[in-house]
């Protein structure tokens, strides 16, 4: 009999971060979520891309999720979930402070760093999700300029 727990659920995990995304489109932003988790499932905190509401840079999905999950003694065993890959912004800070394991629900509109974590060492998970795409695929149509200032492109 094995004493390991039992796998997290990455899709009812990805579903926090799909909300975020969807409060962040409801309120006229980029619709990118993100949500941290201990390796047991536990919900430490949840946020979303808000550039464009609060007119702050910094405020991808993955940052306020982290920024509102507080201070943790250690990163190792959490789960960053985020509907996008990562950009580099926020792929740094997974490797700043050890988060072992990002899930992610889509690398077709955008593939940040998500290859560089991977090759140090962090557990990276891309499921591929449809509705992930599709949110975000038909936002960029309709908001190229936005997306481009998001991502660093001129």
């Amino acid at each position: 009999m094995s004493s390991q727990p039992p796998a997290p659920d990455y899709r009812a995990m990805l579903q926090v971060a799909i909300d975020e995304a969807r409060a962040g489109l409801a309120e006229g932003g980029i619709p990118i979520g993100a949500a941290l988790f201990r390796a047991d499932g536990t919900l430490l905190g949840r946020g979303r891309n808000r550039r464009v509401q609060e007119g702050d840079p910094s405020v991808h999905g993955e940052t306020d999720a982290f920024r509102k999950a507080g201070r943790q003694r250690s990163y190792r065993d959490t789960i960053m979930v985020t509907t996008l890959s990562p950009c580099w912004y926020c792929s740094g800070l997974v490797r700043q402070f050890g988060i072992g394991t990002v899930v992610m629900g889509e690398s077709v509109n955008f593939s940040g760093g998500h290859d560089w974590l991977r090759a140090h060492g962090v557990r990276v998970v891309d499921l591929a999700d449809p509705g992930c795409i599709a949110m975000l695929g038909d936002w960029i149509a309709r908001n190229p300029g936005v997306w481009n200032e998001d991502i660093g492109v001129d």
